[in-house]
């Protein structure tokens, strides 16, 4: 177990957050098993924001708060060996905010996994706060766990598709799918006042608009059949005032939840669009966010 107090990461990490909460050490399980899943080591950090604190803070504070830091961190990497002892693990102790720091740790192409709320080092990593802006800002894919620890699996990984700018996030998806050795349902919701205006409509330019979303979707599906033969893809469509709603609902029946972010370009963020948090705090599976690099800002978030 490597500890370091500047950070770094390699490529392929699965970086995870830790603070002493329950929720984060449920993470931090969860992102091992992920680790284990994709064959790539595991990195915990733990977050002082001593830096940003050192004016009120004095010396034998920060040594504490360090040593602290460094005692959560061992406690964590244990029970992480325990359970997957040839699982490579190493930690960092930071220094800056929590969400600086685990953007940097996965910097260089490596993942984030947060849990749904936190305390201590992270500072209440509550999504709407924290939470959210480690999502909001990331580079990376994200994933913020949730559901509960001991729900049985579906078989099923769920990617929301709003039209082709989503091919990226719905292969990843199906990769995502594939590691799990499970089928991919690609959803496509889609809301008539949205997509033609509060203006009163002819049913056949609804119907229109309806073929020509479907059209894209399709051919989202086709090419994720063509590039993976061996998976199993289902293709759902839903009309609802609420997409939100709707992804809320099919999470119940998913092991993992893939969108893409709507902000462009290169990340999500700074702000999330409304479906996206809304899923964020009432999922009923782990959400994995993915950047959006392409032209695209279109997105079922």
């Amino acid at each position: 177990m490597e500890d370091s107090i500047t950070g770094g990461s390699e490529p392929g990490l699965v970086v995870v957050g830790v603070d002493g909460s329950e929720q984060a050490r449920a993470a931090a399980l969860w992102a091992a098993a992920e680790a284990v899943r994709r064959g790539h080591p595991l990195h915990l950090v733990h977050a002082t924001d001593t830096d940003g604190r050192a004016a009120y803070l004095s010396e034998n504070n920060v040594l504490r708060i360090c040593a602290e830091g460094r005692e959560l961190l061992e406690q964590t990497a244990a029970a992480v060996s325990e359970l997957h002892p040839e699982l490579p693990v190493t930690t960092e102790l930071s220094r800056s905010g929590p969400v600086i720091s685990l953007h940097s740790a996965a910097v260089r192409g490596g993942m984030v996994v947060v849990g749904n709320r936190g305390l201590g080092g992270f500072n209440s990593l509550l999504l709407g706060s924290v939470g959210l802006k480690v999502a909001a800002g990331a580079r990376t894919p994200v994933i913020v766990v949730r559901g509960a620890a001991d729900r049985a699996e579906t078989g099923t990984v769920l990617v929301a598709v709003r039209d082709e700018h989503d091919l990226v996030c719905a292969h990843h998806a199906a990769r995502e799918a594939v590691l799990r050795k499970a089928s991919l349902r690609i959803l496509h919701v889609w809301n008539v006042l949205q997509s033609v205006g509060n203006v009163a409509t002819m049913l056949d330019d609804v119907d229109e608009v309806a073929q020509g979303r479907m059209g894209s979707v399709t051919a989202v599906a086709d090419r994720i059949r063509d590039e993976f033969p061996s998976l199993t893809v289902h293709v759902d469509a839903e009309e609802s005032v609420s997409v939100a709603a709707v992804l809320v609902e099919a999470s119940h029946h998913a092991d993992l939840l893939v969108m893409g972010g709507r902000r462009s370009p290169g990340y999500i963020g700074p702000t999330l669009g409304r479906a996206t948090h809304s899923l964020l705090h009432h999922a009923h599976c782990p959400v994995e966010l993915i950047p959006r690099h392409a032209k695209g800002h279109g997105s079922a978030s």
